[in-house]
């Protein structure tokens, strides 16, 4: 392995001490920004932020990410969305007393399956379909296809995770199940161009911080397809296309019970 993938793989820690002050996710700061700092920097000098998560570079420095207290779309930054979350060196911030309001607890569902292997498209639907409906702030739906390695590296940014998927499982088929896999520890190599989800799970926790909780919803397949196939498969078989709206509260209701437990 090169020393860059070494390097990427490094763990950040979970907090960082600032005038001898424990700065970790959730913390009060004041930004101070350096001389010659970038025009958004400027904009928001004096200002107060909330530590979103501690970084670190390739040089191994670390750097606070934060959202700005006030700003009307902070909730945004919560959810890690672009030009939201500010960098700042911890050189560059003042630690403030008070705890902040709770950042919304992040939770990933994950939509992940092949649609042209028949059922294995199963978590794909249920994740176009979450889509369409209200879910509480925090919570990010996104269809991965088999996108494996994207999936690794999107669950270091969650608090927990929802997998959806075709399970076969030896239940009859349509059969929905709520499963919280075993990882085991070891080196782990991953097929970047399937989607095996307890190899994702387990990759991305040697690579990096991974969600305190991670779940799968699984729906026993009727067809089952290896890919050497001649023809391609896009419609899901009748049992499972009849569970996808059952799937769909399943997953809320998982996604409540998660909230739930962290309030």
């Amino acid at each position: 392995m090169s020393d860059a993938w070494i390097e990427l793989g490094r763990k950040a820690p979970a907090s960082v001490l600032v005038d001898g002050v424990e700065l970790r996710r959730g913390s009060r700061v004041r930004l101070r920004p350096r001389d010659g700092a970038d025009v958004i920097d400027v904009a928001v000098a004096g200002r107060t932020a909330v530590v979103d998560s501690v970084e670190q570079d390739m040089d191994g420095a670390l750097h606070l990410a934060v959202v700005v207290e006030d700003d009307p779309g902070r909730d945004l930054g919560g959810l890690r969305r672009p030009g939201r979350r500010l960098f700042f060196s911890t050189g560059e911030v003042e630690p403030l007393a008070g705890p902040a309001a709770a950042p919304p607890r992040r939770v990933l569902v994950a939509g992940i399956g092949n649609v042209f292997m028949g059922d294995d498209g199963f978590g794909v639907e249920v994740a176009r379909r979450l889509a369409e409906r209200p879910l509480s702030p925090g919570v990010d739906v996104r269809d991965f296809g088999i996108r494996g390695m994207d999936l690794v590296f999107a669950l270091q940014e969650y608090d927990a995770a929802i997998i959806v998927d075709a399970t076969p499982r030896g239940e009859p088929p349509g059969t929905l199940q709520v499963i919280e896999p075993e990882l085991a520890s070891g080196a782990v190599s991953l097929d970047t161009h399937g989607m095996d989800p307890v190899r994702v799970l387990a990759l991305a926790r040697e690579l990096g911080p991974v969600p305190e909780r991670l779940l799968v919803v699984g729906c026993e397949p009727a067809t089952r397809m290896t890919g050497d196939e001649d023809e391609v498969v896009v419609e899901l078989s009748p049992p499972v296309r009849a569970a996808l709206d059952e799937a769909v509260r399943l997953v809320e209701s998982v996604v409540n019970e998660l909230e739930e437990a962290s309030s």
